[in-house]
């Protein structure tokens, strides 16, 4: 699943991992909608901008998805460099499957955290 801002960014992320094998079961530019799949789907992964427009930032999406499924990974890309640091501070992030990627990133270290996520 992805949820990220920028709809050229989502159509990027999603047709290079359905290229490479993977299923993208839901996007969103939003994270004000994403309670009604949580309920629908069980992603093995979900990729997450921090910054999104709405009521809901990254790290509260993240929140309510670990909120249903506790050993969710997630993986963050964002522009802000303090975001790791942020994830650190955060008890509800704190170790778990998190992964954070600061943009720009390439296509293939997409690819190499969510393996290494759903590794773990």
């Amino acid at each position: 699943m992805i949820v990220e801002d920028d709809e050229d960014i989502l159509t990027l992320y999603s047709d290079y991992l359905s290229n490479r094998g993977y299923h993208v079961i839901a996007s969103y530019t939003k994270g004000n909608n994403i309670e009604t799949d949580l309920e629908k789907h069980r992603p093995d992964v979900y990729l997450i901008n921090s910054k999104l427009p709405g009521n809901k930032s990254g790290m509260e999406v993240a929140t309510e998805i670990l909120d249903v499924y506790p050993s969710a990974p997630i993986l963050f890309i964002t522009a802000d460099y303090t975001q790791p640091e942020q994830i650190e501070k955060n008890p509800k992030l704190r170790n778990k499957k998190v992964d954070v990627l600061v943009k720009p990133v390439k296509l293939e270290q997409i690819e190499h955290s969510i393996l290494n996520l759903v590794k773990k």
